[in-house]
């Protein structure tokens, strides 16, 4: 991937997209096509076809997706499923059609069996049941990264696929009904010191595992793949996708103290338990990642620290 190439990043107004477009900005990259939501909707074959033979982008970046966190998830299952296999299918279609150079895939970490071995080897990916909560959203990134892997098996098309773990940052969701678990933590416990409140509720035990990942360390990762590797790197090692993470995790509940010590919120963390903790535990293995030389730069705290900021000079 040159500077010169032609960009086409879908999802570049969500969190994931804009850290990648202020990436590829960095990086000289200055021919860059993007669409709004309003501008274009992606589950519609025609109008994703017609943008293609319009602009016949090099490289295509799949960033856009339905998203949210696991009331989300558990509540929107048919649209969680619909919209993101409609999207990606679209996508990968008519990037296929018009010949790009490559496309780079991004899924989630949801992907893996529910009971896998940790930490979770790419590897282990559909070797056993999802975790019911999630499972259209996962099927749905599960057919994204097969409709890669496939693209190229039947193609040769340099298409390829990256499996970020939990994302947070600049641009995250902050609506407690449709937010993962850091921004919902950011809000709850910035809204109990707000309002002196002597408790705040979190959904579970507070006993599960999860890996977070700054989200510009992401797009600095999926950039450095992009300029790298190619679809034939991946898959003739017998995989389908690189894990993106750090390969370190925390509780739900030493993440929660984390967040209250930057709000310096003093009361009382309280867990509900009636409610669901999701998997209790989904760290990826980043030994292949970390094979290549890219590690994180910003580490949990100081990302928590700038996630923090940004909420507080953008929610009022």
């Amino acid at each position: 991937m040159n500077t010169d190439s032609k960009i086409y990043l879908a999802g570049h107004d969500g969190m994931v997209g804009s850290a990648i477009l202020s990436e590829l900005d960095s990086k000289g990259h200055e021919n860059i096509i993007t669409r709004s939501l309003a501008e274009l909707d992606l589950r519609r074959q025609k109008n994703v076809e017609e943008l293609f033979n319009s602009e016949k982008p090099d490289i295509v970046i799949i960033a856009a997706a339905k998203v949210g966190g696991i009331i989300a998830n558990n509540t929107y299952r048919a649209e969680f499923l619909y919209d993101n296999i409609m999207i990606e299918a679209n996508i990968i279609h008519a990037a296929h059609q018009i010949g790009v150079e490559k496309l780079l895939f991004l899924g989630s970490s949801c992907i893996y069996p529910k009971d896998a071995p940790q930490p979770l080897k790419e590897e282990y990916l559909l070797t056993d049941i999802l975790e019911p909560t999630n499972e259209p959203y996962a099927i749905a990134k599960i057919t994204g990264i097969k409709l890669c892997e496939n693209y190229y098996r039947q193609y040769g098309d340099n298409f390829f696929s990256v499996m970020p773990t939990n994302l947070y940052g600049p641009h995250d969701n902050f609506n407690l009904q449709t937010s993962h678990v850091l921004p919902a933590l950011i809000r709850k416990i910035h809204e109990a010191k707000s309002q002196n409140s002597p408790t705040v509720t979190v959904w579970g035990t507070g006993k599960v595992y999860r890996e977070f990942l700054y989200v510009q360390d992401m797009a600095n990762a999926c950039v450095e793949l992009l300029t790298s590797i190619n679809a034939e790197d991946i898959y003739k090692q017998g995989i389908s996708h690189i894990n993106i993470g750090t390969g370190k995790d925390l509780t739900i509940s030493a993440l929660a103290n984390l967040v209250a010590e930057i709000v310096q919120y003093s009361g009382e963390i309280v867990y509900d338990i009636s409610k669901p903790d999701g998997v209790y535990k989904k760290l990826l293995d980043v030994t292949r990642l970390r094979d290549l030389g890219w590690c994180e730069k910003v580490f949990l705290k100081e990302g928590i620290e700038k996630a923090y900021k940004w909420f507080l000079e953008n929610y009022k």
